[in-house]
């Protein structure tokens, strides 16, 4: 019998631990299959052109597939979201980046329990979390009809504030921050990574990345099939 899981790692998922945006490739196969409008697929390359040619921030590029999703997401049924989502995941879920892989795969054998906190719909997230196994995973919650058709609503988004997120998990999970760790990538993971003891700036925006300097939080960067540590302060203990 394995002994109880105590301690606690915390993760986002795009970027982080996932090579691409959960929500980029359920846009772009919801709008390959016909699900959503096929002018979808090109605003969203667009999109991500912009962001690849710095025209517009990381930031801006994941708030147009959010208000893109939204839109096209109203009287769609709850049962052809998720149908997609899998053919998604079955084929990006091995798309991720080393240095995540082998620190969850490290977590695990510690028998640490693992969170996710997404900022992607919660049908995939979910469906990723068969490859990921972690213990929770939260994504944003659209709200959904008798019939099962979402209303085009949101009603729960944790990524707007993750720590909050977080604080409920430890609450009514009963376990503590102790030895905690949290991976992120975007300023969005700011709030929940002020709450851990190992705080880790994976390959990091700006915001993040001179906020974590500030704090003398780790600070890494994958760059192909090399890892830079870029900041190794040691492991501060939560206030």
């Amino acid at each position: 019998m394995k002994p109880k899981k105590s301690k606690l790692a915390v993760f986002d998922i795009d970027g982080t631990i996932f090579r691409s945006n959960l929500q980029f490739e359920l846009l772009d196969g919801l709008a390959y299959r016909g699900v959503f409008p096929k002018k979808t697929l090109l605003k969203i390359i667009q999109s991500y052109r912009d962001w690849l040619e710095n025209k517009d921030t990381y930031e801006k590029y994941k708030q147009t597939l959010i208000k893109l999703y939204r839109q096209d997401l109203k009287g769609k049924n709850k049962d052809d979201i998720i149908k997609i989502a899998k053919k998604v995941v079955a084929f990006y879920q091995r798309r991720t980046f080393v240095y995540t892989t082998e620190l969850i795969s490290e977590l695990k054998k510690k028998n640490y329990m693992l969170l996710a906190i997404s900022g992607s719909p919660v049908e995939i997230v979910r469906e990723y979390n068969r490859y990921l196994k972690f213990d929770d995973v939260f994504g944003t919650v659209y709200e959904i009809d008798k019939q099962r058709n979402f209303t085009g609503r949101e009603i729960y988004t944790p990524v707007k504030n993750k720590a909050d997120a977080l604080k409920r998990y430890v609450a009514e999970q009963g376990v503590s921050l102790k030895e905690s760790i949290g991976v992120g990538d975007t300023e969005s993971d700011i709030s929940f990574l002020n709450l851990v003891e190992r705080p880790i700036a994976f390959n990091s925006d700006l915001k993040l990345y001179r906020y974590a300097q500030k704090q003398n939080w780790e600070v890494i960067v994958e760059r192909k099939d090399v890892v830079y540590k870029i900041n190794c302060p040691k492991t501060r203990k939560n206030q």
